[in-house]
């Protein structure tokens, strides 16, 4: 007990009555009934993120001008940030909470502009030391192949990539317009997986001068083919000469090869691939029109593509199916049908329906058909399961043949660079487990976030440096009395007028001042940031700063379980839970 305090007299005494000792020996703990403590929960972002970014984690890096750290962070999970941050559909910002206040956070421009400024600054994946782990054969070099070749690589295995096509990148660089992806950033991203010891063999088509007893001296083979066939309308006229397929018009343009094409072109189909011919053709100096079956609201392209594509110039005909295709003397004349919507079929879509007598015919001097891609089965093993068009794995990217393993967009119709990002990194971990004689179900379990489709390499191999919660955190669950409404930053876009006068990039990025206020808005949802809210705030004193910032302690001796430091945290990073007795 503190030492008893005598007074001579009046003028002894303080002005007012203030404690001269202290009360360190009255341990408050004692009556505590629930007990605080610090965890990190799941950001709604990272558990939509099918890459399996720790998005938090690298937008507070930013906003601690640590741009380094936040392209490091990125690159635990994703080899390809640069790439990420320009073609994702980012479905992280339709879960960001911010969106319920204001306005989500643009993390995808943020993803960028951490790739953009290592790139700057020449940064690099340092080579992974260790004893190597056993040798892995990759087929294909697209978004899962390199993904899963990364990971590997970092996990010390032997990883040989093949390549049918002269150069790598797989839909990266056959696919995606120049305009959207230029090539340097390609180029950087998968240099920077060779420096890990990531060996690429390009102009080696599997089963013409890859055979499967060739393979058969790896220890494991990952097939990541892709979805490069397009896929046919089953209607008169369309294998006739001139009649062009989407995918190959864009390995055309983006390997600067001439193409011929006539002044109107007409595009078959409602998805990206449709979008990004349309708007290439367009760069030709050619009038392009397409025509889709249903309406804008049943359209798979993305949004912003869509849009972006109007202002160029595109014309889109909704409720039009093309049943023939009429050629005369180089004229293509298309018959078409009005369709109207039924129900809801297989894909979520309401079914179009032809309207009977509603035939009429659009004239054009190019017609090129991009309605979907589908795979090639014929160079794989017997064995392996195909259903519903995509070939049939368990979770951990299995196939039933030992030793073979496949992803990607082979195995799903999920076809975005970062869904195969995501699978390309699941199956690194499933081959780690394979070969290590672990099971590779309980790793991908432990490596999950949230409860969709991402999945952590970092949070399963290293669940101590950084213990997470799948728990993931909503709106309701922030204490927003702490947060100022603010604008998100929008895209710097080139006008459309000068967009279509070459396949120079679109978009532009941030700005470091903008880049740093945009990364301010993050509300950290579930992770601690440092606020101190809860040293302000406690009145026992009892939260004890650490030499890192951003991790606090519980003094359990003076803490009473009041929980005002649960109630004030801004972002929901501390828990409760029952004292045990």
């Amino acid at each position: 007990m503190s030492k008893q305090l005598t007074f001579k007299g009046a003028s002894d005494m303080p002005m007012i009555s203030v404690s001269m000792g202290n009360m360190d020996w009255n341990k408050t703990g004692a009556w505590r009934t629930q007990r605080p403590f610090y965890e990190d929960k799941t950001p709604p972002c990272s558990a939509a993120c099918p890459a399996g970014n720790d998005i938090v984690a690298f937008i507070q890096k930013i906003a601690q001008k640590d741009f380094e750290g936040a392209w490091k962070v990125i690159k635990q999970e994703n080899p390809f940030p640069g790439i990420c941050g320009r073609v994702c559909f980012h479905p992280c910002e339709s879960k960001c909470n911010r969106r319920d206040y204001d306005e989500p956070i643009a993390i995808r421009a943020l993803e960028r502009f951490a790739s953009d400024i290592a790139s700057t600054r020449n940064q690099k994946i340092e080579k992974v030391p260790g004893a190597k782990k056993g040798k892995v054969a990759i087929i294909g070099s697209g978004p899962a192949g390199m993904s899963c070749a990364y990971h590997l690589a970092k996990l010390h295995f032997d990883v040989t990539v093949f390549e049918s096509s002269s150069l790598s990148g797989g839909m990266l660089r056959s696919g995606i317009p120049i305009y959207r992806l230029p090539r340097d950033v390609l180029d950087r991203e998968i240099s920077n997986i060779q420096a890990l010891g990531v060996e690429i063999r390009t102009g080696i088509p599997l089963g013409e001068h890859l055979t499967w007893n060739d393979l058969k001296e790896y220890h494991a083979t990952f097939i990541a083919t892709g979805a490069h066939q397009s896929r046919s309308l089953q209607i008169p006229g369309e294998k006739g000469k001139s009649v062009l397929r989407g995918l190959d018009l864009l390995r055309k343009i983006n390997r600067d090869q001439k193409v011929k094409l006539g002044d109107k072109i007409a595009i078959i189909g409602g998805g990206n691939t449709a979008i990004d011919v349309a708007r290439s053709v367009l760069r030709l100096g050619k009038k392009a029109t397409i025509l889709y079956r249903r309406t804008r609201e049943e359209m798979p392209a993305f949004e912003e593509e869509r849009v972006e594509a109007i202002e160029e110039g595109v014309k889109i005909r909704y409720l039009v199916n093309p049943i023939r295709i009429q050629q005369k003397d180089g004229l293509k004349r298309l018959e078409c049908m009005r369709m109207e919507l039924g129900e809801k079929d297989e894909s979520g879509r309401r079914r179009p329906i032809p309207v009977p007598h509603s035939n009429f015919s659009i004239e054009a001097d190019s017609v090129i058909i991009a309605a979907g891609e589908e795979i090639e089965v014929s160079f794989l093993p017997r064995g392996i399961e195909k259903r519903e068009g995509i070939i049939f794995t368990q979770r951990d990217g299995s196939t039933g043949i030992k030793r073979i393993f496949a992803g990607g967009d082979l195995t799903s119709n999920q076809r975005t660079v970062a869904h195969a990002i995501g699978s390309g990194k699941k199956v690194a971990l499933a081959i780690n487990c394979y070969l290590d004689g672990k099971d590779s179900e309980e790793a991908i379990r432990q490596a999950l976030i949230g409860e969709g489709p991402s999945l952590s390499i970092f949070r399963h191999l290293y669940p101590e440096d950084r213990p997470m919660n799948s728990h993931v955190i909503t709106f309701g669950e922030l204490n927003t009395d702490y947060f100022e409404l603010s604008k998100r930053h929008q895209d710097s876009k080139s006008p459309a007028k000068q967009r279509i006068k070459g396949f120079g990039e679109v978009t532009a990025a941030f700005p470091e001042r903008i880049a740093l206020e945009e990364a301010e808005r993050c509300f950290s949802c579930g992770t601690c940031n440092g606020c101190e809210n809860c040293y302000v705030f406690c009145p026992d004193i009892s939260i004890l700063k650490t030499e890192d910032a951003l991790s606090h302690q519980v003094d359990y001796d003076f803490c009473k379980g009041c929980g005002i430091c649960f109630s004030e945290c801004p972002r929901g990073a501390i828990s409760l839970k029952e004292e045990a007795r």
